[in-house]
């Protein structure tokens, strides 16, 4: 057994560790899951063995089911030709593995988990399956069944085992929102029997077995009774799933079949014996794995950020860059959280702006957010001081001669960041890097400041920082393959998600991201009530609605920035309705959005207060008589910002799908539903998705015009992952 250890000690408790050669975490592979099933037979077969310890040989526990394996399954990969072929083979393949940890709940010997470190998804329904379940005293361990947040249900028995063990109404609310739990809240909440110092784990679990060893689970048992009852039993329980039912429609607009799925699950599983429970949950989860929402999700929101956190794109050959010391030029709000998430990385900062008090406000912004975990005791009061130890606030540039990396993060002025570079650049030793946190400026342009061009970069971080996980690499016209390496090994450093763009004005994100908010003003000026905007804006699955998003950005700098644009594009730039409605916003009304408490919306004075929208809108834009249906401006939102993805990638702007569906998810929160916007398109498939555009062309202009790389590929039936298969872009 090459993925599992199994010892037996003088007692007769065989100790099987799960220790995966040549992977930093086990998971639930073919390989794994077989040598497991052959451990558990030897323990049931051998009479000398009174039970069995499972623990790993890993820091973590293990992470799970091996999502790549199940999406080759899903789509067809190795499998059966049909689609009901391969939905038969996954179907099996999964009870399968449900009889396997039955065998283990009724094979007559007792088995305990020693759970040395985190535990979720499969790795958490692993140990579900055991008698006993002991884990380490550790807070940074996290238990939990996160699967619905890459679209799919606990599919190893999980969601038929925690509702037993602690109740639905406790249960459900872990799997729908994918939450994971510490191992004292887990004790709490009763799915853990014990915590115990990491040490005596194994100990503690072989003690269990030589003093009980009950080789039973509750539900087995002849008596068991659900804990709270099921829904036939208990009415408050009846009641609780039909207002969790009514919350999930609420709250995913019927987009996501995970969560529905799941409550299914618990409901129908609940009422049935165990055995039964599992098949109904294997059905769901097999019909979520054929699902291409669901496909879409595991890919990008798992697979792809996995690939693109190890550096999938990083040009090879070039040696590792540590970032020791940096400068961060501009300590406001983005400058300061920039400086604030190196520091926690271990990397000191310079944090220079044009007066000490600027600087020092700028500090100041890490020391409330440090203060802020104290608080909560995510962080110790000793690691507080030593993360604002390495951040000096300063206006002396001569403190960067040692920098290996330089940010700027000042106003979007070409001349403010022209002279900030030079001045950085003065000092600067020869192997530091420099880049811009522009979001909408052209690198390469910018890089003319510069007398190094090929060590300057875009770098563009997203707000809030602390909590963006996106970060947007743009490479310039010379911008060369070292600088490229060096951005990239920084932004792993800070635990951050790296997409590599090429130049363009407003590159990727800010470009496409632009025409969420620009179509829903464009409906606007069509007369569309504006609550109707906004609701089908949230409808499609966007986290917030394109109004209230360009309140959010601030109306004043969309209009500078439309200003910015025109002023570069001089004759070729052409007005549109949605300009003249920025423009009288903030020219006549004053209203320039949230941070001013007036735009598209009315903010409250008062904390906690609720915003609504401008009363007077109406007499900015006469609403139309005849309203435009939800499905019209729901299909037209989606539509605009895949068909401008699209552009992207016929433009060499973006040159990975990858890229290109993972940063429109991490960066503006694209549909995830939808696995980002090429995957939108690639499930759709291209000639209908021009079908689409053409249609919408015809009916609302020429901006919903499809490309014509869009066009060859409906004639050639070809789709954005086949034709730029990932692996030929990886470096």
């Amino acid at each position: 057994m090459e993925n599992i250890g199994y010892e037996v000690d003088g007692d007769g408790i065989a100790l099987l560790t799960w220790d995966m050669p040549g992977r930093s975490m086990n998971v639930l592979s073919e390989a794994s899951m077989r040598d497991f099933a052959e451990a558990v037979e030897k323990v049931i077969a051998d009479p000398n063995v009174k039970g069995a310890v499972l623990t790993s040989g890993k820091p973590a526990f293990m992470a799970g089911a091996d999502l790549s394996m199940m999406e080759g399954q899903a789509s067809g990969s190795g499998a059966p030709k049909t689609q009901q072929e391969r939905a038969q083979a996954l179907y099996e393949h999964n009870l399968k593995f449900q009889h396997l940890l039955r065998r283990v709940e009724t094979g007559g010997k007792p088995f305990a988990a020693a759970i040395n470190g985190t535990a979720l998804g499969g790795g958490l329904e692993v140990t579900l399956a055991c008698h006993y379940r002991v884990v380490a005293d550790d807070p940074k361990i996290q238990l939990g069944l996160p699967e619905s947040k890459v679209g799919l249900l606990p599919g190893g028995g999980g969601t038929q085992r925690l509702p037993r063990l602690i109740g639905a109404q406790a249960a459900l609310p872990l799997m729908l929102e994918g939450k994971s739990v510490t191992p004292q809240k887990a004790l709490e909440l009763k799915f853990v029997h014990q915590v115990a110092p990491r040490e005596q784990i194994v100990a503690e679990a072989r003690k269990w077995i030589r003093e009980v060893g009950k080789a039973e689970q509750p539900w087995d048992e002849k008596n068991f009774r659900m804990p709270g009852g099921t829904p036939h039993q208990n009415a408050s329980n009846s009641g609780f799933f039909t207002v969790a039912n009514a919350t999930v429609h609420k709250n995913t607009y019927g987009l996501y079949p995970a969560q529905q799925y799941i409550l299914s699950c618990v409901y129908e599983g609940i009422q049935v014996p165990i055995d039964a429970g599992l098949r109904i949950e294997t059905r769901y989860f097999t019909k979520l794995l054929m699902d291409p929402t669901s496909r879409n999700m595991v890919r990008s929101m798992f697979l792809s950020m996995q690939e693109l956190n190890k550096l999938a794109r990083r040009p090879k050959g070039i040696p590792e860059f540590k970032v020791r010391k940096m400068g961060v030029l501009g300590a406001g709000m983005m400058g300061a959280a920039i400086a604030h998430v190196s520091a926690r990385a271990g990397i000191e900062v310079v944090l220079i702006d044009q007066d000490q008090a600027a600087a020092d406000k700028g500090r100041a912004h890490a020391e409330k957010m440090l203060a802020k975990d104290v608080e909560r005791g995510s962080l110790q009061a000793e690691q507080r001081d030593a993360i604002l130890k390495r951040i000096v606030a300063t206006t002396d540039y001569a403190k960067l001669s040692d920098a290996d990396l330089v940010i700027e993060a000042v106003f979007e002025d070409r001349a403010i960041k022209a002279d900030v570079t030079k001045k950085a650049e003065a000092v600067l030793p020869e192997h530091a890097l420099f880049g811009s946190n522009t979001s909408t400026l052209p690198i390469s342009g910018l890089a003319q400041a510069s007398k190094r061009p090929g060590s300057f970069i875009g770098v563009h971080f997203f707000s809030p920082v602390e909590r963006m996980q996106l970060v947007e690499i743009i490479r310039g016209k010379e911008t060369s393959d070292e600088a490229l390496a060096k951005a990239m090994d920084y932004v792993k450093a800070i635990r951050k998600t790296p997409i590599v763009v090429n130049d363009s004005r407003g590159f990727y994100t800010s470009r496409v991201f632009a025409t969420y908010i620009n179509e829903g003003i464009h409906m606007l000026a069509e007369g569309a009530i504006p609550a109707l905007i906004e609701n089908c804006g949230k409808m499609t699955g966007m986290p917030v609605a394109p109004l209230a998003l360009t309140d959010e950005v601030a109306l004043d700098l969309v209009y500078k920035i439309r200003k910015q644009t025109q002023a570069d594009m001089g004759g070729s730039y052409e007005e549109t309705a949605a300009d003249r409605i920025v423009a009288e916003m903030v020219e006549k009304h004053g209203r320039v959005g949230k941070k001013a408490g007036k735009g598209f919306y009315d903010y409250p004075k008062e904390p906690g207060g609720r915003k609504r929208l401008w009363l007077d809108l109406a007499n900015i834009v006469q609403q139309s008589a005849d309203q435009p249906s939800p499905e019209d401006l729901k299909t037209r939102f989606l539509t605009i910002q895949a068909l401008e993805t699209a552009r992207c990638v016929e433009e060499n702007v973006v040159t990975d799908p990858r890229e290109a569906d993972v940063g429109a998810i991490l960066g503006w929160g694209f549909a995830p539903w939808t696995g980002g916007p090429l995957s939108y398109i690639d499930t759709m498939g291209a000639a209908a998705f021009v079908a689409q555009c053409e249609a919408l062309a015809q009916k609302h202009g020429k901006r919903f015009a499809p490309n014509q790389l869009l066009r060859d590929m409906a004639a050639k039936g070809e789709s954005f992952y086949k034709r730029f298969a990932p692996q030929k872009q990886a470096a």
